[in-house]
């Protein structure tokens, strides 16, 4: 892996840095207590759960283990960790997560011991508006009772180097069209949920709970909603809605950044299937988007 002060030039394209850069596997395992489930409900106001060993870990929450903690003098400038297995020797990364896809052959159950094999899927560079991208894809195999149970991939983008612009978008209080959808649910992710969300998934990134960081090196007006919150907020609704019907697989895409403080709507429209789903603000019509397929 190349050094963490690289001597190549600034302007080196983002691929220069992964040519030789072959993470192996990695194998971690977990007892799945139900103590997380129970908690996570409590931080997004859910009532608690009478859960018990055998129970399904519902579609996302088991984001709420394996986690990895990085020690403090580990941690760069934005909170988030400066090395890592799977971290891209890239100078100065800013990291955003993009989205991701999973397929749940069984749910994982609670109490269980459960192992989750990570390897690097793809890395690839693109290029955005805000310059060169390496986008990187994380796959994550559960195994639960000799079985796999979930296949997960991640999509995480990086950049290299500082953006401390402003985010038009983010402040333009122009109204967005309200989605025409028969599942909606609203939500509001206040200072004091979105610090409960970062230590339950170990999510020491800055731009979650240090406004005076958001505002004057990243360029955000307030603090920013999690991308995963995102994501398990859409998929509650097919949770409440049909809770007799399963999810097989789905997808999700984070698309603009959501802000704390924001009244937030998630919707859903379902089909013979699946359903499509959205985030949505007074900002902008879909922040994030997914669908479910029904097994």
């Amino acid at each position: 892996m190349p050094p963490s002060s690289p001597a190549w030039p600034e302007t080196a394209p983002l691929g220069s840095y992964v040519t030789s850069w072959r993470p192996a596997p990695v194998t971690d395992e977990d007892p799945l207590h139900a103590d997380p489930v129970v908690a996570l409900s409590a931080v997004l106001d859910l009532p608690a759960p009478a859960v018990q060993d055998g129970d399904a870990i519902p579609p996302l929450w088991h984001w709420l283990y394996f986690l990895n903690w990085t020690a403090q003098g580990d941690l760069g400038p934005d909170g988030h960790p400066l090395h890592g297995h799977f971290l891209p020797p890239v100078p100065d990364r800013q990291r955003m997560w993009a989205g991701g896809r999973c397929e749940i052959v069984k749910p994982l159950r609670l109490g269980g011991p459960a192992e989750r094999v990570s390897s690097l899927s793809a890395v690839t560079t693109k290029h955005g508006r805000t310059g060169e991208l390496l986008f990187v894809t994380e796959r994550r195999e559960f195994r639960q009772d000799g079985r796999v149970r979930l296949v997960e991939e991640q999509d995480i983008v990086y950049r290299s180097g500082r953006n401390a612009a402003r985010h038009p978008d983010a402040l333009d209080e122009s109204a967005a069209p309200e989605p025409d959808a028969p599942w909606q649910l609203p939500f509001q992710a206040t200072p004091a949920l979105l610090f409960g969300f970062s230590a339950l998934t170990a999510n020491a990134h800055r731009i979650h709970y240090d406004a005076p960081y958001c505002r004057d090196e990243e360029g955000y007006p307030g603090l920013v909603v999690h991308g995963p919150l995102l994501a398990l907020l859409m998929l509650e609704l097919p949770r409440r809605q049909t809770p007799e019907r399963p999810v097989r697989s789905l997808s999700y895409r984070l698309r603009r950044p959501v802000f704390a403080g924001e009244h937030v709507s998630a919707y859903g429209t379902p089909g013979g299937t699946g359903a499509e789903l959205s985030v949505a603000t007074h900002r902008e019509a879909q922040h994030a988007t997914g669908e479910v397929v029904f097994g």
